[in-house]
């Protein structure tokens, strides 16, 4: 009876396939089942101990996001007609709120350019001047121009955010330049990821099934005969 098992045991097992070669189709094939999950499992972690703060304490970003960083956006000119070069005072580009909004604007742009939306924002940098009108920055208008983006009805999200005041910008009317963060689920787990090892045929990942693990003492007998 061993013997008639035993030869069983040994029509089953899949001799034409390697052992090693298996191993790594499964554990291909588990990383890209894992890949494959995590669009599934992408989140943003948006962490707010104060609720009346108009800004995160952090943001934690989880697998399956891509990233989009923004380089420092300017404000234009209250005269959407008028180039920069022809600007020849204040008064043109508008006092920190007007250019806070205007350098917003033209981030919410550039984020829906790229398939982004000013809610999948998770990390402001903004570097701001004195205005001279007052002889100090102007934090108050800073505030009032960015929470007519966050924190809104089209937009209930905010941001983890950074304020430097500076010295001064790249030109003199210039009171605010911004820089952005923004997330947002991965499109998709590439083709590559999903593909069996390049030393497998083809129709195994179909066709290949465990062998049956008998017990123990069978196997021990099968390696003895």
């Amino acid at each position: 009876m061993a013997m008639i098992k035993n030869a069983n045991f040994r029509a089953a097992r899949p001799l034409a396939t390697p052992f090693a070669t298996v191993l790594k189709f499964l554990l291909t094939a588990g990383a890209a089942s894992a890949l494959a999950a995590m669009p599934a499992q992408a989140q943003v972690n948006r962490i707010k101990s104060n609720p009346s703060a108009i800004i995160l304490d952090g943001a934690r970003v989880g697998p399956g996001m891509e990233t989009f960083y923004l380089s420092g956006q300017l404000p234009s000119p209250i005269d959407p007609a008028k180039p920069m070069a022809e600007v020849k005072s204040l008064e043109e580009m508008g006092d920190s709120k007007t250019q806070t909004i205007s350098t917003l604007n033209k981030v919410k742009t550039l984020l829906e350019s790229q398939g982004y939306a000013m809610s999948d924002l998770v990390k402001l940098s903004l570097f701001v001047t004195a205005d001279p009108r007052l002889g100090k920055m102007d934090f108050a208008g800073v505030n009032a121009g960015f929470k007519e983006f966050f924190g809104t009805s089209a937009n209930p999200n905010t941001v983890a955010r950074s304020t430097f005041q500076v010295a001064a910008l790249v030109g003199p009317y210039f009171l605010i330049e911004i820089e952005a963060i923004a997330v947002k689920k991965a499109s998709g787990t590439p083709a590559a990821a999903l593909e069996a090892p390049s030393d497998m045929p083809a129709e195994s990942s179909a066709s290949y099934q465990r062998p049956h693990r008998l017990p123990a003492e069978l196997r021990r007998k099968a390696l003895l005969t």
